[in-house]
């Protein structure tokens, strides 16, 4: 990798930052000045910058417990981001795997990883996503059965995919979907003539949200959970 490269990629500067970073004699390459950002340094290469080893490092993957009012956007007029809750370098990279509403709350995952992304929001991939759900109205009887064979949602031009909804109280549901249309969850049951009143999202595929998270906080994903969503 050229090293003007590899410096915007661990200080998270432009190719012109890099230059003058490089212009100012800060960085070393296996102890020796370097000042010519065309350089190509090996993997194995001691890169510093002012003394300090710089690392690439490599795909990040996080489970966050999102909280209320915040909103899954990297820049928002009017609220809050999910990435002012990131204390983490470069955070700006991220993206989100499956995004929540503002006032959603539940399991959000963060990744720079778009492959491993796909495989959770593209419905091709039939990846689970559960919600639970508290309604304004009691459950109606037949409700499961619609959602089983799927519901037409204003302003679309198919059904919904089958969906699982299971029944906890005359006005708490969990519900599943393999799909992530806009407002999807909110417009199944507005179709159905009921509304939501609260939402939580409790799982991903066979990844659910960690229990020591309190609503802000955030973990990385470790080297097991990562790989559920490789096939």
């Amino acid at each position: 990798m050229r090293l003007d490269k590899f410096l915007c990629e661990t200080l998270g500067v432009t190719r012109k930052q890099a230059a003058r970073v490089l212009k100012s004699e800060a960085i070393t390459v296996n102890g020796e000045v370097i000042k010519s950002g065309a350089v190509k340094v090996s993997d194995d290469a001691e890169v510093e910058f002012e003394g300090q080893r710089l690392m690439l490092s490599g795909p990040r993957y996080f489970m966050m417990h999102k909280p209320a009012g915040v909103v899954c956007s990297h820049e928002d007029a009017f609220n809050p981001t999910v990435f002012v809750l990131l204390e983490e370098v470069n955070a700006e990279k991220l993206h989100i795997a499956g995004r929540l509403d503002a006032d959603t709350t539940g399991l959000l995952l963060l990744t720079d990883d778009g492959q491993w992304s796909h495989r959770i929001i593209s419905p091709k991939h039939k990846c689970d996503k559960t919600y639970r759900v508290w309604l304004a109205d009691p459950l109606a009887d037949d409700v499961a059965a619609q959602f089983e064979q799927g519901v037409m949602l204003r302003g679309e031009k198919e059904e919904t995919l089958p969906a699982k909804l299971e029944k906890v109280d005359e006005c708490e549901v969990l519900l599943t979907i393999q799909e992530g249309k806009y407002h999807q969850v909110k417009r199944m049951f507005a179709a159905v003539g009921n509304r939501v009143e609260a939402l939580h999202r409790e799982s991903v595929g066979p990844l659910c949200l960690d229990d020591s998270l309190e609503p802000g906080e955030y973990r990385p994903l470790t080297a097991d959970e990562v790989a559920m969503f490789i096939k």
